[in-house]
């Protein structure tokens, strides 16, 4: 076996608080890919580094192959110093690595090689920090969230590029998709000590929660035998004297387990704060256009959203989804057609930006705006602590300024005053950004739960899936088309992936319009392959088989006595549900791709 390019053993680190790391350990081998997972704070990012050689640890021991190259993605890339993007990127190459991959590599994201850096959008500077680390083709990638604010087109494209890639890859990231679809191993990093996983993202979830399922029984449990201890200590025989002091000693042991333990922690506690109903009809719009110079960002679009629908809007970076939110919500007047918006409307916005955040404000005072110590959530009024607790705020963090908080306590920040105020409205621009796992979970649950309407642009593939109920995606020169379902539903009903020409730049347009280069679009097919033909004969019944396996395995693990008879076996079947409903689901989307195909070349 060979051995790893970098391994990191028993890693403790504190910042002058409770300890963030106490025993991490972090091994990667050639040509392995793993996804680091954990919640926000949990010191991912600062294990990263630790490999990355940018911080030192208290304790533990780093090892780093000699020969071995390593290239680190840093969230907040610093550009001071480089005038264009080719020096940023070319500043990354090693003696040994061709500088010509600099270049290849820019025009391959899309980033003129002259353009200065210090004016790039987020999702521009996320690309040329990926040029930088991808550039050199290193033996070891540690990628820190490389998909935040990139777009669709760009994500798919990193996800092949990394495919292809015979480098060792960590990677740490909120898309649920990009780990499923990139990740052969997994570390969950869970208060300060890591656990690693054979298995990529796709099975994580499921036996985290098994485990933290168990350690809940294991607390009540103990929790059961103090009590048991103590009713003893009080009310048993007292003659036996030796007797009471061991059994004392034993119940001391018992509440020192019990108050070291560390528990999980919580999930945040999102609600939306909902105004009285809005009419039937919440948006409607004829024929609208609207351009920016010679530019069309819509073309006579005509567009209904009625009340509860769930719209989701994607397309590349510069395609124009902020500008028409704003279209559509009556902040920009279109050139042409009309927008007529519904009765009692009561709207909340949260925008990408998070621009109306003061970074100089404190937590307490952008959460109440600077007055007192109330919060105005709905028409109720609750104690900052209070609400700050909600959202995994400590108390030690109100008088905090905002410019001090990671990028995931931001965003929970700007869903957590958005969220406070009335709406039957929820227009959400990028909501996801920085939020890990757990709350985009709740914030899902949010949005199901919300009686209201709901338009949301989001590059979260995953998210799309589960949130919405229909998806708008441009279709180039200012033309969208709207499709029923979420994304999935969307590349099977257009047959393609979105294409990076939607956002043609100019050639006078600003950095934040230039797009990446597009892939090709396959070409359609004339007919149907013998091979086509025959599974989508045979797929019914296979699904039929598949569904029939899931039926029998949930009836196994309803079983209450079957995780303590029989542990391994539960394991076994719960690993066997997630493959058999995994395939059911490949082999419904393969189905109802050769359905439509066969209808298209039968219709011709």
């Amino acid at each position: 076996m060979a051995p790893p390019l970098v391994q990191l053993t028993d890693i403790a680190l504190s910042f002058g608080g409770p300890a963030l790391l106490e025993s991490a350990d972090l091994s990667v081998g050639m040509g392995e890919k793993v996804c680091l997972v954990g919640r926000n704070g949990s010191g991912k990012s600062t294990l990263l580094k630790i490999a990355a050689g940018l911080v030192t640890a208290d304790r533990g021991k780093c090892f780093i192959q000699p020969s071995a190259t390593i290239r680190y993605l840093n969230q907040e890339p610093d550009f001071d110093g480089y005038e264009t993007a080719l020096s940023y990127v070319e500043a990354g190459l090693g003696p040994q690595d061709d500088p010509y991959r600099a270049r290849q590599i820019l025009e391959g994201l899309g980033i003129p090689l002259d353009a200065d850096p210090k004016g790039f959008s987020g999702g521009e500077a996320r690309r040329l920090a990926l040029g930088r680390v991808l550039a050199p083709d290193p033996d070891v990638l540690l990628l820190d969230e490389p998909t935040n604010h990139l777009d669709l087109p760009t994500i798919e494209w990193l996800e092949r590029d990394l495919s292809a890639r015979r480098a060792a890859i960590v990677l740490i990231s909120h898309d649920r998709r990009f780990l499923t679809k990139l990740s052969k191993q997994t570390v969950w990093l869970d208060r300060g000590r890591t656990r690693r996983l054979e298995f990529g993202f796709a099975r994580f979830e499921t036996w985290r929660d098994d485990v933290l399922a168990e350690e809940e029984r294991d607390a009540h449990k103990l929790e059961r035998e103090i009590a048991r201890e103590e009713h003893w200590l009080r009310y048993g025989v007292t003659a036996r004297r030796k007797r009471n002091v061991k059994r004392l000693d034993n119940l001391r042991q018992l509440r020192r387990d019990s108050r070291d333990a560390k528990k999980a922690p919580s999930n945040a506690i999102i609600g939306a704060s909902e105004a009285q109903g809005s009419g039937s009809l919440v948006i409607e719009a004829k024929e609208i256009s609207f351009s920016y110079g010679a530019r069309k960002i819509v073309d006579k679009l005509s567009l209904s959203v009625k009340r509860g629908d769930r719209l989701g809007v994607i397309g590349p970076n510069g395609a124009g989804k902020t500008t028409l939110l704003k279209v559509l919500t009556g902040l920009l007047k279109p050139d042409s057609g009309s927008v007529r918006l519904g009765t009692n409307l009561e709207i909340a916005n949260l925008d990408q930006g998070r621009q109306s955040l003061d970074p100089n404000t404190t937590l307490r005072d952008a959460l109440t705006g600077g007055h007192g110590d109330l919060v105005m959530v709905g028409d109720q009024s609750r104690h900052v602590m209070s609400y700050m607790k909600d959202f995994l705020f400590t108390p030690e963090q109100a008088r905090s300024p905002l410019r001090v908080l990671s990028g995931g306590e931001r965003a929970r920040v700007m869903l957590a005053r958005s969220l406070a105020r009335q709406s039957n409205l929820m227009v959400l621009d990028e909501p996801t950004n920085d939020l890990d796992l757990e709350t985009l979970d709740v914030l899902e649950e949010t949005l199901a739960n919300y009686a209201g309407t709901v338009i949301l642009v989001s590059h979260d593939r995953d998210f799309l899936d589960r949130a919405v109920t229909s998806v708008l995606a441009p279709d180039g020169n200012g033309k969208w088309i709207e499709y029923a379902g979420g994304y999935s539903d969307m590349l099977t009903q257009r047959g393609s992936e979105l294409d990076q020409t939607l956002a043609p730049p100019r050639d006078n347009a600003s950095p934040r319009e230039r797009t990446v280069q597009p892939a090709q679009k396959p070409a359609t097919r004339a007919k149907m392959s013998f091979k086509d033909k025959h599974a989508l004969e045979t797929l019914p019944a296979e699904i039929a088989k598949l569904e029939a396996q899931v039926r029998k395995l949930q009836t196994e693990l309803e079983n209450p006595d079957l995780y303590a008879r029989n542990r391994a076996r539960f394991d076994q079947a719960s690993s066997e549900l997630v493959q058999t409903q995994t395939a059911i689901a490949s082999a419904e989307e393969r189905w109802l791709a050769l359905e439509l195909l066969r209808t298209e070349i039968e219709g011709t």
